[in-house]
């Protein structure tokens, strides 16, 4: 009875494990197939260095961009190349602080980055927002890598409006 059992587990391991080797050898066989993964490299095998991109350009025009849904942290419309954000230093206060805005006629940064965890509001940033570059970036100057299908809130609900109405 153990040699039957021990057949009958040996076939089906057989059974399951020979479809799953034939297809990788099936997709081994084609080396075009096996370097040409869809990834950012584009067309460029796996096995050769690709060229790097250029670095874009960072969006340097001090203008105020639209935000794409509730609560999206301001994004960054200059360069912050040599900025230093450490411990020690915040060179973004050195124009958005409060004592700093009217000189540098940046924005405020916000009251809620004055707040402790309990809702209490400090003299100076709050430790959790001390360092800016956890939530704004800046803006390059690039197409991007994948499409971006993005709808904003605004956007959706008209489109949700509009269709009530025509079913009307």
């Amino acid at each position: 009875m153990k040699k039957f059992n021990l057949a009958v587990i040996a076939s089906l391991l057989v059974l399951t494990v020979s479809p799953i080797m034939y297809s990788l050898n099936a997709n081994a066989a084609d080396k075009e197939t096996v370097n040409s993964v869809a990834t950012l490299r584009d067309a460029t095998p796996i096995d050769v260095q690709k060229e790097p991109n250029r670095i874009p350009k960072v969006i340097n025009k001090d203008i105020k961009q639209g935000r794409n849904y509730p609560m999206q942290p301001p994004v960054i419309p200059h360069t912050i190349r040599s900025y230093e954000v450490n411990k020690n230093n915040n060179k973004c206060m050195s124009c958005h602080s409060r004592k700093r805005t009217e000189k540098s006629q940046a924005p405020m940064v916000s009251v809620t980055h004055f707040m402790n965890r309990d809702g209490n509001f400090l003299a100076e940033i709050s430790p959790r927002r001390y360092f800016c570059n956890q939530c704004h970036v800046t803006q390059l100057d690039a197409k991007p890598l994948v499409e971006n299908t993005f709808t904003d809130m605004h956007n959706l609900m008209n489109e949700k409006t509009k269709a009530k109405s025509q079913e009307h």
